[in-house]
C-alpha cells in the first residue's frame, strides 16, 4: 500500500523569502541544498546542511510541505506523512 500525503491543502502559491537559506544568510553561514515551504515561502537549508533550517521551520510552524528549491528538481516532502511528492511543471 502506497502512503499518500493528506496535507495537499497546505500548498499555496508562494513567493520565496530569499535567494538562499533565509536563516543562514542572517547568521552568515552556508548551506548545501535549499527547500521552499509551500505554505509561507520560507527558504531553508536541507537536512544535509549543518543547520537544517527547513526542518527547524517545520518544527516551529508546523507547515507540513516543502519543495526542493534547487534548479531542475521538482519533488517535495510532507514532514507529517513522511512521503515524497512529485510535482510537474
Amino acid at each position: 500500500m502506497t502512503k499518500e500525503c493528506t496535507h495537499i491543502d497546505h500548498i499555496h502559491e508562494v513567493t520565496p523569502s530569499a535567494d538562499g537559506c533565509e536563516d543562514c544568510l542572517k547568521i552568515g553561514d552556508t548551506w548545501i541544498h535549499l527547500r521552499l515551504c509551500l505554505e509561507c515561502g520560507h527558504v531553508g537549508c536541507c537536512d544535509s546542511s549543518k543547520n537544517k533550517h527547513a526542518t527547524r521551520h517545520f518544527h516551529k510552524t508546523k507547515h507540513p510541505i516543502i519543495q526542493s528549491f534547487e534548479p531542475g528538481e521538482d519533488w517535495g516532502w510532507c514532514y507529517v506523512d513522511q512521503v515524497e511528492l512529485e510535482f510537474s511543471e
